[in-house]
């Protein structure tokens, strides 16, 4: 309709159209040569260049045509069209190999919109070993000027797909000089790739991968974000799970679920004084992986790699097709790690709680995996925020626990005096462990002439009962250096204690002088509301002493009891505090009333033996699920020289 208005030297343009549609079609029947097509389309696209270059002879202005005659805007159009719905993948490259166009059906070969791969290199859509030999052949075409043919694996949406690659250089009349690269799928034309390169079609990566969006159409779409939502509840409940607080562990667990499920590779990077430190590397299992798996652990992120820069911008990274092969940096052969693995995808998040960042989150996916796309990002952000609130809880868990140890390490002995005629030993198992502080506490120090033991026990948990727990462990030891009555010393106490401002916590306590005497060793005894001790004879009789008295901390006119006894030989203390005694089963049965029969049991042992022992009978007796803090105490009498002589220390 149009021929009339054309100039002679498109008088074959309307021709050139109609022979385009008819290779179209005969592409899409059954048993087509697409090699065929191919050629035929070779020689459609020289008679459009050759059209054109007689345009420019003519002295044609392309610019201002376009704004007058509008039959040069309708030859291009049709022009246009002729690349864009030709039968065959076509890419027209720069001369370095950047795509520059790509028609409908280049688009659909590497699964991705052609104005998506404008401006990429054509090396990025291909199979890691097939890109430096197409980089090269790219190369020789453009500095010869000739043609080039050679078979290589793009990676399309179903995976890897070989193809025959005939790339042709161009002159426009501007001198310009370009590539035209055409692909045709060997297997169309019956022609096997490489063993292993193209795989069955919609062959997946790893379970849960992705494709690229659209691929499956909405049904895939559908099933992908459910598999999302599946991965984020997965790490959720991993993450809840995280009983040991420990964040090694929480990362390498995390790292051991995402990988194979929506990345063939996950590495893991944190910061470590100041600078980013590879952390975990999980791959495929077995095989040649775990070589690589060591090769990249042992190289930490290199300024300029895609994790250094995540970490150092706070700024997720995208790559759904990684064609730089030093993304993750180099061995240390120098060969770069994206080329060891086979990353042809690459998504790097950073690990933060919204305020601090800790690390990076790096995923990295195979040739049979798919390009990660815009969704999986989203999904990558969330678990690196996950993780980052993970090792903050971590980290605040075990600042708070070696607070806590050091609070504890304050309030009881680092180790139990030297004193020749007493075998002393001590156990102490706090009821939960870590974050909060025991109201627990015993002491053995010299006092006039002899020694003392103490044991007490604060009510209440935290920093304000460690408060009161030293307040009280301290104003005995110095009241009692100067006092020689130990109820007196803990009526002293108890007005420490009111003057204090521990609202309303108490102190239970007990203190017992210790002297030798020409029968054996004097105690003296003075309580205020604390449990035992036992006294265990070498013959098995056990008595268990009370003593009576008010905790400390609660009433002015508190008036600890006191009693005395005389201990010979071989005689032992057993001082304990009520997570003994109020320790139970499951049969709600207390283990106070199987200690005396237990102690007798025990009669003769050391004082080490008897204190461990005693330690692990409670612990088994209630399943490890102790009600309170236990602590035990056990001063043994040994062979009692003259009373005359130095006391002994």
């Amino acid at each position: 309709m149009l021929h009339g208005t054309w100039p002679a030297g498109f008088a074959g343009l309307a021709d050139l159209v109609r022979r385009c549609e008819g290779l179209r079609r005969t592409a899409a029947l059954p048993g087509a040569d697409h090699r065929a097509l191919l050629d035929a389309a070779f020689a459609e696209l020289e008679a459009a260049t050759e059209a054109l270059t007689k345009l420019a002879e003519a002295g044609e202005d392309p610019d201002a045509a376009s704004a007058g005659p509008g039959w040069l805007s309708t030859e291009r159009g049709l022009l246009r069209a002729v690349f864009q719905h030709a039968p065959a993948a076509l890419f027209v490259l720069e001369q370095d190999g950047t795509i520059r166009r790509a028609n409908g059906k280049a688009g659909e070969l590497i699964g991705t919109p052609p104005g998506y791969a404008t401006g990429k290199p054509l090396t990025a859509f291909a199979d890691p070993p097939s890109r430096a030999v197409l980089d090269s052949h790219l190369a020789a075409a453009a500095r010869t000027g000739t043609g080039r043919q050679l078979e290589c694996t793009l990676l399309g949406p179903a995976g890897p797909a070989g193809v025959t690659l005939a790339v042709s250089p161009i002159a426009l009349r501007d001198d310009t000089r370009l590539l035209v690269a055409a692909a045709t799928p060997r297997a169309a034309a019956g022609r096997a790739g490489p063993a292993g390169a193209a795989g069955p079609a919609g062959a997946a990566g790893p379970a849960g991968a992705a494709g690229p969006a659209g691929a499956a159409g909405p049904a895939g779409a559908v099933e992908a974000m459910t598999r999302r939502m599946d991965m984020v509840t997965s790490v959720t409940r991993l993450l809840l799970d995280n009983s040991t607080f420990s964040e090694a562990v929480t990362l390498q667990r995390c790292a051991r679920l995402l990988a194979g499920t929506i990345a063939s590779w996950v590495i893991v990077d944190v910061e470590r004084e100041g600078l980013l430190r590879r952390q975990f590397v999980v791959g495929p299992d077995g095989g040649p992986a775990s070589g690589l798996t060591r090769t990249v652990r042992a190289v930490d992120p290199e300024p300029g790699t895609v994790p250094a820069r995540v970490y150092s911008a706070g700024r997720p990274v995208l790559l759904a097709h990684a064609g730089d092969p030093g993304v993750l940096g180099a061995g240390a052969d120098g060969t770069p790690l994206a080329l060891l693995l086979g990353v042809v995808s690459l998504l790097s998040v950073p690990i933060t709680d919204g305020g601090t960042t800790y690390g990076v989150l790096t995923l990295a996916r195979g040739r049979a995996a798919g390009s990660f796309q815009i969704a999986d990002l989203a999904l990558a952000e969330e678990l690196g925020r996950h993780l980052g609130v993970a090792i903050r809880v971590d980290r605040m868990f075990r600042h708070r626990s070696s607070v806590a140890e050091a609070l504890v390490g304050s309030l009881l002995p680092a180790r139990m005096p030297d004193v020749g005629w007493l075998d002393l030993s001590a156990a102490y198992l706090p009821a939960s462990e870590g974050l909060e502080v025991s109201g627990d506490f015993y002491d053995v120090f010299p006092i006039s002439g002899g020694w003392a033991v103490t044991i007490g026990d604060v009510c209440g948990k935290g920093q304000e009962a460690a408060a009161m727990t030293a307040a009280a462990r301290h104003a005995i030891r110095v009241l009692a250096h100067w006092n020689p009555d130990p109820a007196d010393v803990l009526a002293k106490v108890n007005e420490v204690m009111l003057a204090g401002d521990y609202e309303d916590r108490f102190v239970t306590a007990k203190l017992a002088y210790l002297h030798r005497s020409r029968g054996g060793v004097l105690v003296t005894l003075a309580s205020a509301g604390h449990p035992g001790p036992a006294l265990v004879r070498p013959d098995g009789r056990v008595d268990l002493l009370s003593g009576g008295g008010l905790p400390l901390g609660l009433f002015p006119e508190a008036e600890p009891g006191g009693e005395t006894i005389e201990l010979a030989e071989g005689d032992l203390l057993c001082f304990y505090s009520d997570g003994v005694t109020d320790a139970r089963n499951a049969d709600l049965v207390y283990f106070e009333d199987r200690l005396a029969d237990e102690l007798a049991s025990l009669a003769g042992r050391s004082a080490a033996e008897t204190a461990r022992t005693v330690q692990g009978l409670v612990t088994s007796f209630s399943s490890g699920e102790l009600r309170d803090d236990m602590t035990i105490l056990v001063a043994k009498v040994k062979a009692v020289a003259d009373p005359g002589a130095p006391a002994g220390r």
